[in-house]
């Protein structure tokens, strides 16, 4: 293996939810779900969860150093789970759902006991941090269906997720406190409520929904440019509705399925904030999309202002 190339393994509870918060990071080069700690040789999927094995399951994370530090994925790693529970994960319970740090080398020895230590006494969990810190012993392979299972079966990754219980856990105690405070203070209620709640202003009374002035919409949050009135359109359903993002790398599309739905929701990537919705109503000889946005998550930069308010590289988009 080359110089530049390392291996990390880490048991967060069910694997398939350990891939995609690394897989998405710059320098990492795989992410492989599978079996750790135990001491029965290529084992089953079945055999693991009888917890006669002493497996863990796990993730297997190939990475340039150069590019994403070891001690980043133990940043990345310790916000996935609850490190306090000793008896599994969220509604996955057992021996081979706990939590656990298997170091290659001295060095990731070092940085996962510095990590834990800094995590024990930042006071974020009220309970003792449980997680263990074991030498690596081996690693084998899950079965090929439980690989990249969030790209394979999307809806049911999405589905387990919210159910277990591990999102709420993440976002209740992962969350800036700090920062929330700054934004309950920057933004009205309204604002707050759709963009860091994931809530929805009503139709027909927002600010946007009928604009006809020519402009730029960007993040009420980070400013960053999202959507422009050239691909604005009348939809009628009473929110802002455009044919396309002006920044497509600017917002990410998650599969979003509260309220009993299927929806595909639309956030700011820089802010994190939730936007809204799109769907495939829209203008067909436009794509056919409909990119259907809260007001309260958008504010309005008419052109002639764009200059002085710092977007002048804009302008063209309008002459």
């Amino acid at each position: 293996m080359s110089e530049n190339v390392q291996l990390a393994t880490f048991a967060g509870g069910c694997f398939w939810c350990m891939v995609k918060p690394f897989d998405t990071e710059p320098g990492i080069m795989k992410v492989e779900s599978g079996y750790s700690g135990g001491d029965k040789e290529n084992p089953t999927y079945k055999e693991v969860c009888s917890e006669t094995t002493g497996h863990y399951e796990a993730v297997q994370i190939t990475f340039d150093p150069a590019i994403f530090s070891y001690e980043k994925l133990l940043d990345v790693y310790w916000r996935q789970i609850d490190p306090t529970d000793a008896g599994g994960q969220f509604h996955d319970r057992g021996h081979s759902y706990t939590t656990a740090i298997f170091y290659h080398d001295e060095a990731q020895k070092i940085a996962a006991e510095n990590s834990k230590r800094a995590l024990e006494e930042s006071g974020r969990f009220s309970k003792p941090i449980v997680t263990k810190i074991l030498p690596y012993s081996g690693f084998y392979p899950a079965e090929e269906y439980h690989q990249q299972f969030y790209k394979k079966n999307q809806f049911r990754y999405e589905l387990y997720r919210k159910g277990s219980g591990r999102d709420a856990f993440i976002k209740s105690h992962w969350t800036d406190a700090e920062k929330k405070q700054h934004l309950k203070e920057k933004l009205t209620p309204m604002q707050y409520e759709v963009t860091q709640n994931n809530g929805t202003e009503p139709p027909f009374e927002n600010e946007y929904w009928d604009n006809t002035e020519e402009g730029l919409y960007v993040d009420i949050v980070s400013g960053k440019p999202l959507f422009s009135s050239r691909e604005q359109f009348q939809s009628g359903c009473g929110w802002p509705s455009f044919t396309k993002p002006l920044e497509k790398e600017e917002v990410e599309e998650k599969m979003d399925i509260s309220h009993r739905m299927v929806r595909t929701e639309v956030r700011s990537k820089s802010a994190d904030s939730h936007l809204g919705h799109v769907f495939e109503d829209g203008p067909k000889e436009a794509g056919g999309l409909r990119y259907c946005i809260n007001s309260a998550a958008l504010r309005f930069i008419p052109k002639e202002d764009l200059e002085k308010e710092g977007y002048g590289e804009y302008k063209k988009i309008f002459e």
